[in-house]
């Protein structure tokens, strides 16, 4: 069984540097038309199911590369709440205590006032992916670059964290699992 996970086109989010899972932003026309051109030059793996998060940039990104296949919402998939830091860059917040004691330490187990950790929001995103996993038939998931981060470093731990395997936009990982546990990866496209 294969699972691949892609990461979105690029929001103005992305362009501002902000903190924004749970904002329903759009990709740019910028960051369509980039998923078209990747989409046109390379192959995108192919699946028997195909999933986004149910958010606005993840739809417009699935489209972008995959046109009209009948897709399905998974929204345990959609990115980290960032619940009081949303929207916001680290320079409007790096003189807020609240801010200052999330980034300090452990990222993946601190939690965002009013948001989620990286854990939960991991944890949320496995569950998710669990019943597409044992239903043993290939699958693409259009997500977001926390959530494919998160779950990658969780089945194929190492130094580097989530960012060690947050792609670029329009890129992610094909997985392959045998008996319901990831053996490899390779990156998409």
């Amino acid at each position: 069984m294969k699972l691949t996970l892609i990461r979105h086109g690029i929001t103005e989010g992305n362009l501002k540097r902000l903190y924004y899972g749970s904002t329903d932003l759009p990709i740019t026309d910028e960051g369509r038309e980039a998923l078209e051109k990747l989409s046109s030059e390379l192959d995108y793996p192919g699946a028997a199911r195909y999933f986004t998060s149910g958010m606005l940039r993840a739809e417009q990104s699935f489209k972008a590369i995959y046109g009209d296949i009948p897709h399905e919402a998974l929204p345990g998939i959609r990115e980290v709440d960032f619940g009081d830091f949303e929207m916001k860059t680290y320079d409007e917040l790096l003189d807020d205590p609240a801010y200052q004691c999330w980034i300090s330490g452990d990222n993946e187990a601190n939690l965002c006032p009013g948001g989620e950790s990286g854990n939960i929001a991991t944890e949320r995103a496995l569950s998710a992916l669990a019943p597409l996993i044992e239903s043993g038939e290939d699958a693409v998931c259009v997500t977001h670059g926390g959530i494919i981060g998160g779950v990658m470093i969780r089945w194929f731990p190492g130094e580097g964290g989530r960012y060690r395997f947050t792609p670029l936009p329009g890129h992610g990982f094909t997985v392959e699992f045998a008996d319901g546990r990831p053996v490899s990866y390779k990156e998409v496209p």
